[in-house]
C-alpha cells in the first residue's frame, strides 16, 4: 500500500505503509519534513500535522474529540481537513492517500 506527501516546496514523496502503521511512523520512517511524531503518537503534540486531500477526507473519517482539540495548537494554520497523521492508520481503504504537509 501506498501513500503520497505533498511537500511545501512542491516536491511529492511517496512510499510503502505497511497495513496497520500509523502516518506519522510511516512519514518518520521515509524522512518526511515537517512531520516530527514528538510524542510518538501518543496524541499529546500536533507535530504530526498533515492536510488530508479533499478526495480522501471521507475514507479517513473525523478527528476524535480530543485530536480535534489538538489540531487547535498546530504550529502551522488548521485547515478543514487538517488530522494529527498518528490518528491514521493504513488500510485497504487508504491506499493511495495523499497528503499535504504544512510549511
Amino acid at each position: 500500500m501506498q501513500a503520497t506527501w505533498h511537500l511545501p516546496n512542491g516536491k511529492t514523496v511517496t512510499a510503502e505503509v505497511k497495513p496497520g502503521l500509523n502516518l506519522m511512523e510511516a512519514a518518520v520512517a521515509n524522512n518526511i519534513p515537517n512531520v516530527i511524531g514528538e510524542c510518538g503518537g501518543s496524541l499529546s503534540c500536533a507535530t504530526c500535522h498533515v492536510v488530508v486531500d479533499p478526495a480522501w477526507t471521507t475514507r479517513v473519517g473525523r478527528p476524535s474529540t480530543f485530536e480535534d482539540d489538538m489540531l487547535d495548537v498546530t504550529d502551522a494554520d488548521r485547515q478543514p481537513t487538517s488530522r494529527l497523521s498518528c490518528q491514521i492508520k493504513m488500510t485497504e481503504a487508504l491506499d493511495g492517500i495523499i497528503l499535504h504537509v504544512p510549511g
